[in-house]
């Protein structure tokens, strides 16, 4: 590959017709080095075609992360079609909640900036419903992609766009390709504000926005290096979640400098929980 400097956005799609509006937008070229995905690629963006449902969604993503191990912090976005019994077809969604019919696991993607679109939940499925859900989304491939993604980044860094393809009274046989793109690339303005919020999260988590206070941590502790990217993600993390200065500790309750990032942790699960 002749990528000297990784990317830094990573896009999932199941089907070539949901990636060719993207490909054409961003000017993504594909690399014909890289042979068990089509992989596009540009100086910002890599997106994967992965074929359709959770296994191969799974592994698109897992390959393409190990491709580019060395980026800290990837933005890591799945962009494809979704069903739904009364959603217009064309609406652009971004996803809040995912289940995975299968397992029955729910995983809730942080919504930490404005969304760019109306939310809503979404559950995946093995294979195709005949019966359409009242209340949520359906897909083959978003619980995959989200729990193979987070292995890979932050969760706030890690969301899915759906655009309805079928509902009650245009069922999925009736889906064509050129819908499928025609819709997506409808949508191509929201999506460039969702990478441009999510880029501006992964700066503030890859870089401590209070290096004052992440040096007076280290003089007090001894970290080790791994523990000093972990000390940086979470003071990032804080900032990027509350716009607020981390609250002071007692240093007589936490001695090592583990418990320093259990208790950083507490804390922001607690400000997640209140999203």
């Amino acid at each position: 590959m002749n990528q000297s400097i990784p990317p830094r956005i990573f896009i999932y799609a199941a089907l070539p017709c949901e990636a060719k509006p993207l490909v054409e937008h961003f000017g993504l070229k594909k690399s014909a080095a890289i042979q068990p995905f089509a992989v596009y690629l540009n100086h910002h963006i890599c997106l994967t075609v992965t074929g359709l449902g959770k296994s191969a969604m799974a592994a698109g993503v897992a390959y393409s992360q190990a491709l580019f191990a060395s980026v800290d912090h990837p933005v890591l976005v799945n962009i494809g079609i979704a069903g739904h019994k009364h959603h217009a077809l064309g609406k652009l969604f971004l996803i809040d909640k995912i289940t995975d019919v299968d397992s029955g696991k729910s995983y809730y993607p942080p919504l930490v900036f404005t969304p760019p679109c109306p939310t809503a939940s979404i559950r995946t499925v093995s294979r195709p419903l005949l019966v359409y859900d009242e209340e949520h989304l359906c897909d083959m491939e978003a619980s995959a992609f989200y729990e193979t993604a987070i292995r890979f980044s932050t969760g706030e860094l890690i969301h899915c766009l759906k655009v309805i393809s079928d509902n009650e009274a245009s069922p999925a046989e009736n889906i064509q390709p050129k819908q499928v793109a025609s819709s997506i690339a409808d949508h191509v303005a929201a999506i460039e504000a969702l990478l441009a919020e999510l880029s501006r999260l992964a700066g503030l988590i890859t870089a401590p926005e209070d290096p004052r206070l992440f040096e007076q941590l280290m003089q007090h502790y001894h970290f080790t290096v791994s523990e000093q990217g972990q000390l940086k993600n979470r003071l990032s993390r804080w900032s990027a979640l509350t716009d607020a200065e981390v609250p002071e500790f007692d240093k007589d309750l936490l001695p090592k400098a583990k418990d320093v990032l259990l208790w950083l942790d507490r804390q922001i699960d607690r400000i997640e929980f209140t999203l």
